[in-house]
């Protein structure tokens, strides 16, 4: 679900999705690598490449790849880092193009309820309007397949 708000900006992105997750595995599937390379990306992409050092000055950067678009990487650093329960960092994509290189900060709280998770997702700043509705259905299609994967991950 995307939600906006009176007071969210033309520049925010704001999507809010329950998961049949606990938090734990949830915030798990955002900083372990062998998760987050299971999901990352919409539809027809995959992700052969993610390096993380989770913590408050650590970097991270990962790749998507699709058939019709070709490799895109990207890349960040961790200003906020709470276990099971919130995670902030910056997020670039490095690439060539209009939105090559421009820094954004991606803010993610998980909340637990009976075993299912609230994932609020924030990114802000974009440069306009039409970039930040670019990245709706790319965030949308990923957490689609982190939807399924969590599914598959929290099995015993």
């Amino acid at each position: 679900m995307i939600r906006k708000t009176d007071t969210l900006a033309d520049d925010e992105l704001l999507i809010v999705r329950t998961f049949d997750a606990p938090a734990a595995l949830m915030f798990a599937m955002w900083t372990k690598p062998a998760h987050f390379r299971r999901w990352m990306g919409p539809g027809g992409f995959d992700c052969p490449l993610a390096e993380m050092d989770v913590r408050v000055g650590g970097a991270y950067r990962g790749m998507i790849v699709s058939p019709e678009t070709g490799e895109s990487a990207f890349s960040g650093v961790y200003r906020e880092v709470v276990p099971h329960t919130r995670l902030v960092f910056t997020f670039a994509w490095n690439n060539t193009g209009p939105s090559a290189h421009v820094e954004t900060l991606i803010t993610i709280t998980f909340a637990e309820h009976d075993g299912r998770t609230v994932q609020t997702f924030h990114q802000t700043p974009f440069l306009s309007r039409e970039r930040r509705d670019s990245h709706v259905g790319g965030w949308s299609g990923a957490f689609e397949k982190l939807a399924a994967y969590a599914q598959i991950a929290k099995e015993p």
